[in-house]
């Protein structure tokens, strides 16, 4: 059932609570890029895509989504929990032995949710662009979706993989990019540029939305329906998502030195006080 603006900005500010004690809990994990992400998440599993509870790997006759850079699993696993795909309470496992929360996701364990391992960046799209395809043969009209980090885009597969679904005008997919300018090392600009990333988006064939506030909740739910209206017109669709590494927690904020970093017990307190909901439902 589509959640309320109201629910959906209460499930963003506990999914980022999760976020924090999960990395803190075995000091590790990637709480930055997952922070900036969070709106994604829950607009996309709250309200706009459409799925079924008990998960299948099939997916047949509902939309599917990959995720690229499996560094923000933390939250990946949060918002599947939430959303009802595993109970709450394993995400007190993340990291540890024998755990099915692996760092990057991985389908071995069996998770639900989970359709890729995706630690090696790079590869998300290509796997997408295979499942966008076989629903077409299948005669299936769901659409498929996927996430991308913007350092990801360094790597070439994903411009072949570009290259190759607008020739095949596979327009039941739905790319998003998650533009927060930084990446392990330090700034995109900086480690290699992508330069007008709009017009080469373009050049390759497909057609490129713009949401220069990704982490304001009702801009994402926009731009995100308004790619599901458009699909469908020959042309492969990417969002580029302009967010803010470590969003919801000041220190984190401005900087990427929290891309693969935990908070100390002082700083998770510090984070989960700015993250304050009146009744939080924390694991």
């Amino acid at each position: 059932m589509s959640k309320s603006i109201e629910e959906l900005k209460s499930l963003t500010t506990q999914i980022r609570r999760d976020i924090l004690r999960m990395v803190h809990a075995v000091n590790s994990g990637h709480p930055g890029g997952s922070l900036g992400c969070t709106e994604y998440f829950a607009a996309l599993y709250g309200r706009v895509m459409n799925y079924s509870l008990p998960f299948t790997m099939e997916g047949k006759n509902e939309d599917l989504f990959f995720l690229s850079n499996g560094h923000i699993s933390p939250v990946f696993y949060s918002t599947l929990a939430r959303s009802g795909f595993f109970p709450v309470s394993e995400l007190a496992t993340f990291r540890k032995l024998d755990s099915r929360l692996q760092g990057h996701p991985t389908t071995h364990e069996g998770l639900p949710g989970v359709r890729i391992a995706s630690g090696s960046l790079g590869q998300g799209l290509s796997v997408a662009i295979g499942a966008a395809l076989a629903k077409k043969m299948d005669g299936d009209q769901s659409l498929v979706y996927t996430l991308h980090g913007d350092g990801e885009l360094q790597e070439g597969q994903i411009w072949e993989a570009l290259m190759f679904a607008a020739h095949n005008k596979v327009d039941n997919l739905i790319a998003t990019i998650d533009y927060n300018n930084r990446q392990i090392d330090g700034d995109v600009d900086d480690v290699l540029s992508l330069g007008n990333l709009h017009a080469k988006l373009e050049a390759f064939g497909w057609h490129v939305m713009n949401e220069k506030n990704g982490n304001d909740l009702e801009a994402v739910i926009s731009i995100l329906e308004r790619a599901k209206a458009e699909s469908g017109n020959g042309k492969p669709i990417v969002i580029i998502l302009h967010t803010e590494m470590g969003q919801g927690v000041d220190y984190m904020m401005g900087t990427h030195a929290w891309h693969g970093k935990a908070p100390n017990d002082e700083q998770l307190t510090l984070g989960i006080k700015q993250l304050y909901l009146e009744a939080p439902e924390d694991y």
